[in-house]
């Protein structure tokens, strides 16, 4: 395997979980609920996914318990902030804590113990292309899940009635419960589709990144998705470009470390956090760019009654 190819592979696998992660906030964003709680669905989803991995034996489980954890765990998150309307914030970040918290104590007895890989593609003949072959026909099964999440995300939104539906919802829900749409089924769809995403994001760290169980294994990648949403303006292609990008800041620090330059090693590791900042300063410059696409209900709290 050539380098070029080694760089581009590593990309690919540092990017999917942010993209993953990003796409199903973005979902979230768009019916106008903000849920800052990413971080602590994807840790649950990592450690969710790697336990029942461990005691089935298979991968696959083991991504399947991630997404329906993530979803269940999304659930406590919608029924605070839909059916009880506390603050949207507030709650999210409450989410976070209790993940990483609770991620802590069940994966406590499985730290250290080697993990099931979810194993790549593998198309004879094709994957042995040059360049291209491992990274187009030999990714791991979430790879192309992402892929497809991204196309499938853009057609539901843009090419559907409910996705315009939920667009509706996000920009002005009180218009939409008007015409009778049912606005807090629609943002609880949303909310549990967000958290499979976030779920399936942390399989993703557990099964095929490093397969393994480490305390706090995100490191921080749910906040990078939430900035790459507003980085993306809400539009999944680019939240595809974003996710990539970040992926290169990511896995460039690692090889600028394994060249043996003088840079300390904790600098080169805050780069992806560094661009985080950096890019939501640059947005925020640009109020027009700022507020492009944001949907105009996001973060207010629904109660049908008032």
């Amino acid at each position: 395997m050539g380098i070029a190819e080694s760089i581009l592979l590593t990309i690919a696998t540092a990017a999917t979980p942010l993209l993953i992660a990003a796409l199903g906030e973005l979902v979230v964003e768009r019916s106008g609920v903000l849920n800052l709680g990413v971080e602590g669905m994807m840790v649950m989803g990592a450690v969710c996914g790697f336990v029942a991995a461990a005691l089935t034996g298979s991968p696959w489980l083991g991504v399947l318990a991630a997404i329906v954890v993530g979803a269940l765990f999304s659930l406590l998150f919608g029924f605070l902030t839909l059916s009880v309307a506390t603050n949207q914030v507030a709650t999210g970040l409450s989410l976070t804590l209790l993940g990483l918290g609770l991620s802590g104590m069940i994966g406590e007895g499985f730290v250290g113990q080697a993990g099931q890989k979810l194993p790549s593609l593998y198309i004879p003949g094709l994957s042995d292309l040059p360049l291209v072959g491992r990274l187009v026909f030999g990714q791991d099964p979430i790879f192309y899940m992402s892929i497809a999440l991204t196309v499938g995300i853009m057609w539901f939104l843009f090419r559907t009635r409910a996705g315009l539906t939920l667009r509706s919802i996000g920009d002005n829900h009180a218009s939409a419960h008007a015409l009778g749409i049912p606005v807090i089924a629609y943002r609880y769809l949303a909310v549990m589709f967000g958290g499979a995403c976030a779920g399936l994001a942390g399989a993703h760290l557990s099964l095929v990144y490093t397969p393994q169980w480490v305390e706090n294994m995100t490191a921080g990648r749910g906040w990078i998705a939430l900035a790459l949403v507003v980085f993306a303006s809400w539009r999944p292609l680019r939240v595809l470009a974003g996710a990539y990008l970040f992926g290169a800041v990511t896995i460039g620090q690692i090889h600028v470390q394994a060249l043996g330059y003088g840079i300390p090693s904790q600098l080169l590791s805050s780069l992806p956090y560094l661009a985080t900042i950096v890019v939501l300063v640059l947005i925020s410059r640009n109020r027009r760019l700022t507020m492009m696409n944001t949907p105009a209900s996001l973060g207010r709290a629904f109660v049908p009654d008032r």
